[in-house]
């Protein structure tokens, strides 16, 4: 055979799915073709991204792998169901799992803290032609994991002998983007003792199906040997994205090495003859032999982890009380797991809790409290418990304690306090009222130390009224809390407090509704910080005083957990039922901190100082560019006039510098502060005056009814810039200056004016924000802010809105936002990007998967309205709500990291690619970096240029002369979801698209 020639090959039963060339003309080929047609007599050639069915030859890159030894790697898409279900074995939800096994081990499932889910999607791993290796997010069968798959390069290989290791997803063979382990270190079981537990952890979250049946799947078995010794399952190397830019640093983390001392953790198959169809029973048949599989013990139903080793098969005897039927339990090995595998973290966290609770903490919510340390704020009437956020987790570096100071605020009013105080103000809609002030809060029960979320008020029930216990007796609520807690309670008239509880999945996948719960007013306390409060800066700063704890405060903290944890027998005792130890120290690693970025104005550039701030400069230099305020109205009550005439008398005096100019304004002068003498007199001077550019409203008060209908007005109604200034915020003489050049650059950036930039090198470059707003009180939708940069200096931006379900974190109108930003960038540019980075915030890690499935392919199915357009994308998601904090460690001091501190390793997922970046100046408590994880990026942009393309975002917000914690266009995009969906409940209008109006 020549070897330059490609081999004819049989591509028969092939469906080439996504970008591909044309392979077969008699096969059904689905998606565009990327390249030629090829010839039907010679192989492809071609890349194609697609499915492979068995028998085929994938040859991926041109790496090839003999098809005798065994391959593992990743590959990242769904999980189909096996071609060949078995009907004997029961199916479980993937959190049924856990549901049932933390319910085996004696904790109930309602009071357990779930943490964040991570779906069974995409990512998977397939082992060699007899095992199943599991992942951490869900696993199937081999023949069921699909990913991105790359497709197939003829180099004159024989498909007989030859298997490739691509970006491609094989049934029963290597799977995607992975590294190949020796032959001699991945297991291989008969296929008779390994069928049942691969099919139990089967589970697919969307329910698809393949669009072909996977064949041949039995002759491929059939080539496992009949009985292989089990081996230890390999440890998966952790991807390369290390950046190496930068000047050194050494970190410190709320992150706690944890050893494990035994050699594996083991899982059995368990098998109930004839077959026990309760859960409850099961439970009860294996507990009554824990002699024979110990006390240490993680069922879930028909999967057994332990920490030691049975021989063989083994066979235990049970009677079935209800009908006294024999039952025969198989015990059958299956695995054998490192012990920091991540199917052991589940239980492993239960140990913890269990931990928790020997050294005395309280369990609220999902964190651990310690009532007896409370902090006393008497003059704001509030408690603070101190406590910690706690959870075992597995990352790049190993397993790993991460440990967060946490601070639970409670407030000594009851809920019927509260209700009385409304009812003293407004008596007439005193049910309305209590309605806005207290659904979607949480309360706190302090007989049980449970919070629940308020979801209704039955005002027709009282504790007077009847309920049935669970053994059918009927009792009031009064009788019911007198005697099981000893409380009296004293008002007999109050409502009861409705919570819905969330669904829950059970054991068999069903989503059943656990009822409704009551609560009685005056027993529930309210939790967090009162919205009054919140506004009154001397009473937060009083608070932050007690929340926000300095580094070292912090790191004195967890010190004091992990020296209580060690100095208590009992708590030792309980870790080392499963070999856990816990080191003594924090961990301490080495980190970057990025070069100090240049900022550029209209005539001037100039490097950051090490704060990364450049507030004078922004005021003394005049920006990108200004628009000019020819027509412009100002409104504001009799009792504002003063104060609103020295405030554009400022104006004129500092715009000179700022590069702006200012007309005289149109003063409205209005007779009283009500709403609709507000919103009349804007809509008429807007009317009379169709060329005005910007409106300006001075306020009395914390207005929101006001806000919310000027914004309104101006937003939807009758489209137009507009300023809303609270008159407290210009009434100090000596701060008015420094007011007044804030607001003029706001209301620059509103008119469609440039303050500043940095220097991005990639050129025809698009970064998209987006973020996600959910209303608490869920009366309306949630909303998307999409929010794209139109031009290469990323100084002009378009914005669109989209309305979703509530709750509905996926973005179904991704694409068409998408869409209308590649047509604004063409009129602007008129070309079309060449790269697209897109900043998706608010993801949580469990649906990291399903964003990868679901909405990517929504941005890539734009391109295809453009002919010949295939962009590169990058794909990035921004956590802000994580538990990681970063220190700057030295023998002497624990200090907050400066502006620009990468980490990129060993606390790092396993999965993704992904680094932290503390990108603002923390001047309190600890250095809180956000997490981001690249999802897709064709453009191949290495870890560095992703580290440095994250940062200078960080530098673009204009409505702060500094860095924020999040790349602009996400900040951009929250502000505009938080306008829409707390105040204009509906999009704005599409004339201000091109404006940061929402500033």
């Amino acid at each position: 055979m020549d070897p330059k020639k490609p081999p004819k090959l049989s591509l028969m039963g092939l469906v080439g799915l996504g970008r591909g060339g044309r392979l077969h003309p008699q096969e059904p080929s689905v998606g565009r073709s990327r390249g030629p047609p090829l010839p039907t007599e010679d192989c492809g050639v071609g890349r194609a991204r697609g499915f492979l069915a068995c028998g085929d030859t994938p040859q991926g890159r041109g790496v090839t792998l003999p098809l005798t030894d065994a391959v593992v790697g990743r590959g990242r898409g769904l999980l189909f169901q096996s071609a060949e279900p078995k009907d004997d074995v029961p199916s479980f939800s993937p959190r049924s799992t856990l549901v049932s096994m933390f319910r085996g081990m004696g904790i109930e499932p309602s009071v357990t803290s779930w943490g964040r889910g991570t779906a069974p999607l995409g990512r998977g791993a397939a082992g060699d032609l007899g095992d199943v290796i599991q992942p951490v997010r869900g696993i199937s069968q081999p023949e069921e994991a699909m990913g991105r798959g790359s497709g197939f390069r003829g180099r004159g290989l024989s498909p007989h002998t030859m298997a490739g290791l691509g970006r491609a997803a094989m049934p029963h063979l290597g799977v995607g983007r992975g590294h190949a382990l020796p032959p001699g270190r991945v297991e291989s079981v008969s296929p008779a003792s390994e069928q049942p537990a691969a099919q139990n952890t089967q589970a697919s979250l969307t329910g698809t199906k393949p669009p072909f049946a996977t064949t041949q799947e039995a002759s491929l078995t059939a080539v496992a040997p009949s009985k292989m010794e089990l081996k230890m399952e390999d440890v998966c190397k952790p991807l390369n994205k290390m950046g190496t830019k930068g000047a050194p640093i050494t970190l410190g983390s709320n992150h706690i090495p944890i050893r494990c001392k035994n050699e594996a953790v083991y899982q059995y198959h368990v098998t109930f003859v004839p077959n026990v169809e309760s859960m409850a029973m099961r439970f009860g048949m294996m507990k009554d032999h824990r002699s024979s599989t110990g006390e240490v013990v993680a069922f879930d139903g028909s999967i057994l982890f332990l920490p030691v080793k049975l021989n063989g098969l083994v066979v235990l005897n049970s009677l079935r009380r209800t009908d006294n039927e024999k039952i025969e339990i198989q015990i059958q090995m299956t695995k054998i797991l490192p012990p920091n595998s991540d199917l052991c973290i589940p239980f492993y966290n239960v140990v913890l809790r269990r931990v928790m609770k020997i050294i005395g903490l309280k369990l609220v919510g999902r964190n651990h409290y310690d009532p007896e340390s409370a902090i006393v704020l008497e003059k704001h009437r509030l408690q603070v418990w101190p406590g910690y956020s706690t959870c075992i987790k597995r990352t790049d570096g190993g397993l790993y304690l991460n440990v967060d100071v946490s601070h639970k605020v409670l407030r000594n009013d009851s809920v019927l306090n509260v209700m009385n105080t409304l009812y003293r103000q407004s008596k007439e809609n005193f049910q309305d009222e209590c309605t806005k002030e207290l659904i979607g809060s949480i309360v706190i029960t302090r007989y049980n130390n449970r919070t629940y979320r308020i979801d209704a008020i039955e005002w027709d029930k009282s504790p007077k009224d009847t309920f049935t216990l669970m053994d059918g007796t009927n009792t009031t609520f009064v009788e019911y809390y007198s005697k099981n807690y000893g409380i009296t309670i004293k008002e007999m008239d109050q409502p009861l407090l409705m919570h819905r509880p969330k669904e829950r999945s059970k054991p068999g996948g069903k989503q059943v509704i656990t009822g409704e719960i009551l609560l009685v007013p005056e027993l529930s306390f309210m939790t967090g910080i009162p919205e009054r409060m919140k506004k009154d800066f001397k009473s937060m700063t009083d608070l932050t005083i007690h929340i926000n704890v300095s580094a070292e405060q912090n790191t004195h903290s967890i010190k004091q957990l992990l020296k209580n944890i060690s100095t208590n027998p009992e708590s030792t005792k309980e870790l080392s039922r499963w070999g856990l130890d816990i080191d003594s120290e924090l961990v301490t690693i080495a980190g970057r901190t990025l070069p100090l970025e240049t900022i550029c104005l209209q005539s001037t550039s100039f490097t950051t100082a090490a704060d990364v701030s450049w507030s004078r400069e922004v005021i003394r230099e005049a920006s990108i560019s200004s628009i000019p305020l020819n027509i412009w109205a100002i409104f504001y009550t009799r009792r504002c006039a003063e104060q609103a005439e020295e405030l554009v008398s400022t104006f004129n005096k500092v715009a000179g510098p700022i590069g702006m100019r200012l007309e005289r304004p149109i003063r409205v002068e209005l007779r009283d502060n009500r709403t609709e003498t507000y919103v009349k007199s804007i809509h008429s001077q807007v009317n009379n005056e169709p060329n005005m550019q910007l409106v300006v409203c001075i306020m009395e008060g914390n207005r929101d009814d006001l806000y919310s209908a000027i914004k309104k007005l101006c937003c939807v109604k009758s489209p137009i810039p507009s300023q809303a200034i609270n008159v407290r915020t210009i009434s100090k003489q000596q701060r008015l200056r420094s007011v007044a050049q804030k607001v003029l650059l706001q209301m620059n950036s509103k008119l469609g004016g440039e303050l500043w930039t940095v220097n991005v090198p990639l050129k025809h470059l698009m970064v998209v924000g987006v973020d996600v707003h959910h209303d608490t009180s869920k009366a309306h939708q949630s909303v998307m802010g999409f929010v794209a940069s139109v031009n290469s200096s990323l100084t002009r931006w378009y914005s669109r809105v989209t309305f979703q379900t509530p709750n509905e974190e996926l973005i179904n109108g991704f694409r068409v936002c998408l869409l209308a930003a590649l047509q604004k960038y063409y009129e602007v540019n008129h070309n079309l990007p060449e790269k697209i980075v897109v900043y998706r915030d608010g993801v949580s890690d469990g649906q990291l998967n399903m964003v990868a499935q679901y909405e990517i392919p929504q941005l890539i199915k734009c391109f295809e309205t453009f002919p010949s357009y295939e962009p590169k994308l990058v794909f990035i998601v921004v956590q802000k709500r994580i538990s990681t904090t970063l220190v700057s460690w030295t023998p002497n001091s624990v200090r907050t990291p400066p502006p620009g501190t990468v980490l990129d390793h060993t606390l790092t997922q396993k999965d993704w690619m992904d680094f932290y970046l503390l990108a603002h100046t923390s001047r309190q408590g600890c250095g809180l970096p956000t997490h981001y994880v690249t999802l897709y990026n064709t453009a191949n942009l290495s870890p560095d240029h992703l580290q440095r393309l994250t940062f200078k975002m960080c530098h673009l917000y204009w409505n702060w002369p500094g860095t924020v914690r999040v790349p602009a266009p996400c900040k951009y995009a929250h502000k505009l979801a938080f306008l829409s969906g707390q105040y204009l409940h509906s999009e704005p209008a599409i004339q201000l698209s091109d404006k940061l109006f929402f500033l």
